[in-house]
This record gives C-alpha cells, sequence and structure tokens, in this order.
C-alpha cells in the first residue's frame, strides 16, 4: 500500500480474501507470486483513487476476482459420491500436497494393462506391482478366477499436461483395480498414499505432512497411511491433527477392507 501511495484505511484485506487469493491464483513454495497479485490489487486501487474514488475498499473474493480477472488454478475437490473404479491418493509437488483421483477401467481383454496420464517409470512399475498382486491373490478377494483372462485393464491418472511419479501411489492404484474386479465402490471420503510390494506390504513414502494438509483442504479428514509414517504425524499443526483420522496399515488387504464398499444404488445420480 506504501509503495502504491495508498493511505493505511483506503484498502482492507480480509482473511477469506486473502486465501482465496492464495489458493486460486498462485502456486508456488514461496510468496513472491503472492506479493505480486497483492500489488496488483492496490495498484488498481491506486488507478481509481487517481480517478477521484474514495472510501475502504475491502478486498473479499468476490473483489479478489473482480481485480484480478478469473481464477487460475482449481484445487482438487473430493468426489460428489462413491464411484466404482476411482480411487483418491495424495501426492507431494514442489509447492504442497495435492489430491488426484486415480481412475481403473476393465475391459475385454487378455490381462494386459494400459496407463495414461504422463505417468514416470517408477509410477508405472508401481501400476505394474499393484495388478500383478491382485492377480496373485484374486481367490483372497473373491474375483472370478478367468477374470483377468477375460479382462484387461485401464488405469489413468488426470492432469495428463502435469508429470506424475514416484512410488507412493501404489495403493491407490490398487484401491482403483480392485474396486473394478469386484464390481464395489472406493469410498470417496478416505484418501491414501503408500508404496505397495508384490507381497502386499505397504512401505512408507514421503511427504507425510503436505499431503495430509492436502487431504484436509479437500475435506477428507479420514486417510490410510504406511504403519512406518506414523512419526511424521508429529510434523501436522495441533489443529490438523485434531481433525485428522489416520489408519497406520502395514498390509494391503487391510487397505482394501477399509476401502471398498457397496457400489450406489442405480439410477442413485446422474452421470453429470
Amino acid at each position: 500500500m506504501r509503495e502504491n501511495g495508498l493511505s493505511p484505511g483506503r484498502v482492507r484485506f480480509f482473511d477469506k480474501g486473502l486465501r482465496f487469493l492464495i489458493d486460486r491464483y498462485t502456486r508456488e513454495a514461496g510468496l513472491r507470486n503472492l506479493e505480486r497479485e497483492i500489488g496488483g490489487i492496490c495498484r488498481k486501487v491506486a488507478v481509481r483513487t487517481a480517478q477521484g474514488a474514495t472510501g475502504t475498499v475491502t478486498v473479499t473474493p468476490k473483489a479478489v476476482e473482480r481485480f484480478l480477472g478469473p481464477v487460475r488454478f482449481l484445487p482438487e475437490e473430493r468426489l460428489a459420491q462413491d464411484r466404482v473404479g476411482v480411487a483418491t491418493g495424495l501426492a507431494w509437488t514442489p509447492v504442497g500436497g495435492d489430491i488426484l483421483h486415480v481412475e481403473a477401467l476393465a475391459l475385454p481383454g487378455k490381462g494386459d494393462l494400459r496407463l495414461t496420464g504422463h505417468l514416470g517409470e517408477v509410477m508405472k512399475e508401481s501400476a505394474q506391482a499393484a495388478l500383478s498382486y491382485l492377480r496373485a491373490n484374486a481367490e483372497k478377494f473373491d474375483i472370478a478366477p478367468n477374470f483377468f483372462d477375460e479382462h484387461s485393464f485401464h488405469l489413468h491418472v488426470p492432469a495428463g499436461a502435469t508429470p506424475k511419479d514416484g512410488p507412493s501411489a501404489g495403493i491407490t492404484m490398487l484401491c482403483a483395480l480392485a474396486s473394478t474386479a469386484v464390481g464395489k465402490a472406493v469410498r470417496r471420503d478416505l484418501a491414501m498414499t503408500g508404496e505397495i510390494t508384490l507381497r502386499g506390504e505397504i512401505l512408507p513414502v514421503g511427504g507425510i505432512k503436505e499431503k495430509v494438509l492436502a487431504s484436509l483442504r479437500a475435506g477428507i479428514n479420514e486417510v490410510c497411511l504406511p504403519r512406518e509414517n506414523q512419526r511424521d504425524l508429529s510434523e501436522l499443526p495441533a489443529s490438523a491433527r485434531a481433525k485428522l483420522r489416520a489408519h497406520l496399515l502395514s498390509r494391503a488387504e487391510d487397505v482394501l477392507r477399509l476401502a471398498l464398499v457397496e457400489a450406489p444404488a442405480a439410477g442413485a445420480a446422474k452421470a453429470w
């Protein structure tokens, strides 16, 4: 305000307006872009002042859109309903955590796996490991013996323009694949992260603090985490820990038992 010649009472930034500005107009690890956007608002207020406008300008979410134009980033939100073949994973990015919806589809084929969504080699290997574990334990999960001989899978991670890699989506991809195989939906109010092995073990992953905060921002308070990541929960703010319900698991079957539910009745919701 000082740099743009504004008196202290000319502009008031409300918390909701600042949060909206941070969430929808900046995506960075630091504060440089935030400073630029606040400066941009102040410059526009200064122009109005020079044109004779008076009074206090209150910066609310609507005012931010009026000053800066349409929002630039739309945060991922939890699904509107439980869906077959769609599981919610947690991802780490250089600018914080994010949620991602992993989609799986079973179609007539011979058991092969197609992967899309700009996935790196490690993430592709995790998908293969998840499918191999599921095939090896088909009887345990009540999957028809000939299901994998008659079906192929397509696994997709949306936001295809964004590169994705790492092993931490292993259990998320397993849940999406298992959901299509057994015809059960994956809970939309449950997010997860963890690497999976061929033996069904869940290995620890990084970025737990950022991932859990992303889950809470999306309105998902229940998460599945590798048991060995329990120590990372101490890094969370007390306010976040109070909202969180964390399931610390070490076996893949425990995740499936928790995540899969009966699919919604046909016609319960519109497809679009």
